[in-house]
């Protein structure tokens, strides 16, 4: 079984108007060509209460880095509030949203993703050999990449909601 390192988890959140079509796209656009995952999407859930609804999505995102490495990124967005509003910028009118959003991202490595090394106990005891003798140094520089991923996301989603977003 495939041995999962958890480098990173981290949250933001943002309370205002932005649009949260336009967020979703960035953010997915921003995994799959910035940082090269695939994204699945594990839940949609959408809650309807009065003129307001609350969304949950969650993505799982993978990328090999190695045949033996594995980058993992879950990535979840909390939506409550979320209304429809029209406001005026510069003279038209927009409809967009208004609400409170959180993401939450947690990096994972994943070590031995496709379990060549799981067959027998003797392969095990070599994979412990060769992760602390041979490629100690290639983890640790795997786990730095990742938490650069993970944060650099963060990052350019609070960037995107100051930017494009209008605070309350």
């Amino acid at each position: 079984m495939a041995e999962k390192d958890t480098i990173y988890n981290s949250k933001i959140k943002s309370t205002g108007v932005f649009s949260f079509k336009d967020f979703y796209v960035f953010c997915y656009k921003w995994l799959t060509e910035d940082v090269g995952l695939t994204i699945l999407e594990n839940k949609y859930s959408e809650k309807i209460t009065g003129d307001s609804k609350n969304i949950e999505v969650k993505w799982t995102g993978t990328r090999d880095i190695t045949d033996y490495f594995q980058f993992e990124m879950e990535v979840v967005f909390d939506v409550k509030g979320l209304s429809k509003i029209e406001i005026s910028e510069k003279g038209k009118k927009i409809e967009t949203n208004k609400g409170s959003v959180e993401v939450k991202v947690k990096g994972t490595l994943v070590r031995d993703y496709k379990g060549k090394f799981e067959a027998t106990g003797f392969n095990k005891f070599l994979r412990g050999i060769y992760e602390k003798w041979v490629i100690t140094s290639r983890i640790n520089e795997l786990k730095g990449k990742i938490k650069n991923d993970c944060d650099e996301f963060l990052s350019q989603g609070k960037a995107y909601l100051d930017l494009e977003g209008k605070r309350e």
